[in-house]
Parts: structure tokens; sequence; C-alpha cells
């Protein structure tokens, strides 16, 4: 009987039933306190909206506030690195891109150590998957993919493009069609990717890519042409504009996506606690669904291995374009 039991013992099996009832407590009632959703980029930015509209639905399912919160800086590295190293209890998320592919495989082409990986941490869903637009200018005596790819083939290394930066989510779709096509592009690097679509407007240089939202307005006012987009399905604000992959460049798929993930370790019933929450929240909640279509981002929910198998396939796809490109400053 526990009275016969040395007192010591019995402090170390009270102490250990204590614990073990508050972890349980605890995962049975998540969340019972705010949970911190970290986007590891400056306000504003492509990542940022959607993260406030999710957080806002995660309050609803929740009643608990599912706090944004601002951690940018190196590409994303630092705020993705904090969530790595966070408590992995459920209540610090990372909203990110697939900078979480890029910057590590960019730290070990160049021999840097590297903060985080993509294995540090558990996929919860795909929130947004918008593709890439490749643009000229309406002016350009490119009407179609096509035309530009074969004067690029005349014109091996002469024909620009503008990118928000090495490894960047324009630089690497660009060079993804480039290799498919099996051309040669010089690349013109800017400080983002709206100086670059400043600069094709100006006509510095030939052609960019760019998230729909963001250069939608000039395709329809007639400053831009639509050339192809990257996704494995036309857009619906863009339905005259081919794919890729229709195209024949398969190996050409590319999407700017935002996701939802926790730290590896976060024990599996709160990971599938939150993978049913942020279901309910981006299905059921009319103000999120209402809010994403008025964004203009491309919806495309994926929950558990669905979006596992989608960042494999997307992290191949980049890590064998970033070693064609080599180094790069």
């Amino acid at each position: 009987m526990l009275h016969d039991v040395n007192p010591y013992l019995k402090k170390l099996l009270f102490l250990f039933f204590f614990v073990f009832s508050s972890l349980v407590f605890s995962q049975n009632n998540f969340p019972n306190k705010p949970v911190n959703l970290v986007v590891p980029f400056p306000p504003g930015g492509a990542a940022d909206q959607p993260s406030r509209l999710i957080s806002q639905a995660l309050f609803n399912v929740w009643q608990q506030p599912a706090v944004v919160l601002t951690k940018p800086g190196a590409g994303g590295a630092i705020g993705a690195a904090f969530v790595a190293n966070s408590s992995p209890d459920g209540y610090t998320l990372l909203a990110t891109n697939p900078s979480m592919i890029i910057v590590p495989e960019a730290d070990r082409m160049f021999g840097r150590p590297t903060t985080f990986d993509i294995n540090n941490f558990a996929p919860l869903a795909l929130l947004v998957a918008d593709p890439i637009v490749l643009v000229v200018k309406a002016d350009a005596p490119w009407k179609t993919y096509k035309d530009l790819i074969a004067d690029a083939k005349a014109k091996p290394g002469e024909i620009t493009y503008g990118s928000s930066g090495a490894y960047s989510a324009s630089h690497i779709p660009i060079e993804m069609l480039a290799n498919a096509a099996n051309v040669k592009l010089r690349h013109i690097p800017f400080a983002g990717g709206g100086p670059a679509i400043l600069a094709l407007l100006g006509g510095h240089i030939a052609t960019t890519a760019s998230a729909p939202s963001a250069v939608v307005n000039q395709i329809k006012s007639g400053a831009l042409r639509a050339l192809v987009v990257t996704g494995n399905k036309r857009l619906a604000s863009l339905p005259e504009v081919p794919t890729a992959i229709e195209l024949g460049y398969k190996d050409a798929e590319f999407y700017l996506w935002i996701g939802l993930f926790a730290p590896i370790k976060t024990p599996d019933q709160i990971v599938q606690s939150i993978r049913s929450d942020i279901q309910k929240a981006v299905t059921q909640d009319n103000g999120f669904i209402q809010s994403m279509t008025k964004l203009g981002a491309t919806s495309d929910y994926r929950d558990g291995a669905a979006f596992a198998d989608f960042l494999n396939k997307d992290a191949e796809r980049i890590k064998a374009t970033m070693l064609k490109i080599g180094k790069v400053d």
C-alpha cells in the first residue's frame, strides 16, 4: 500500500503523478492561454496579411488569442530559428513561405552553419499557394512565352530579367522556367519585387516575375503583359494566361505558398488538435473565406500528410534549381 512506501519515494511518485496529470490536462484543453503566431517577415508582406486573417479565425475557434508576432531578418531565418528553438508545446507556431527551404539550402551551399532546417518543424496546414506570373511590358516584342523563349535561344544571356534578390521568390521561378526551356537569361537583382516591377515599367529590364496580386492591376490596365504562370492550373484572375506545364515545361512549377508549422517535438495530440482547428477556421469561418478572396490570394488548404507531400516535392524542385544557379551574392 502507498502508506508503506518510503516517504522520499512517496514524494517522487506524487510529483510524477502531478506532472503527468498536468501534462494530460494541458494537452486535452489546448489552448488554455494565448498562442503566438510568428511571422518571420516585416509587417505588410505577403505572409503577414493571411497570417492575421488566420489568427482571427483561430481566435473564433479557440476563444484564445492567436497573437501575430513579426520577427523579420535574414530572409526569414531569424523568426524560423526562434520557433524551431521554442518550447514544443503548441503555443509558438510559425507562418512562413518557401524561405524555410531556400535559406538553409543557401547556407549549406556557402558552407555557413544552418540555424534551422525544414526537418525542425511539423507541417500543420498549407493556407495559400500563389503561382508566379512572368510579365513583360505591353509594348515588348514577345506576344507569347514561346516568342520570348525563341528570342532567348537566338540571343543566349542577352535578355535581362529582374528579381527581388538572389534565391528569392522571383529569382528561383524564372530560373526554373529558363532551365525547363534550356535557355540562358541575364539576372539583374533588385532590393525587392516592387523595385523590379518599376524597373520593368521603366524599360530597364526585359521581364520579371511576381505574385499575381502585385501585377494584376498593371496587366488589366494594359501596362504589362502576362506570358505564363508557374502553377498547375490557370489563374481565375488571368484565365487567358497559360501555365508552363500546359506549354510543356513540366519542371517549372513554383508557388509562393504560405503555411503553418509547429516545432517538430510538439506532442502529436496537440499537433492533431491544431490541425483540426485550422481546418475549422479555414473551411467554416465565412469572414476568413471572404477576406482571403478580397486579398486575391490563391487559397489552397492542405492538411497534414497532403501538406508534407507538397513540401517534399517543392523542396526537391527548389534545391535542384539552386544547385543549377550556383553561388551568387
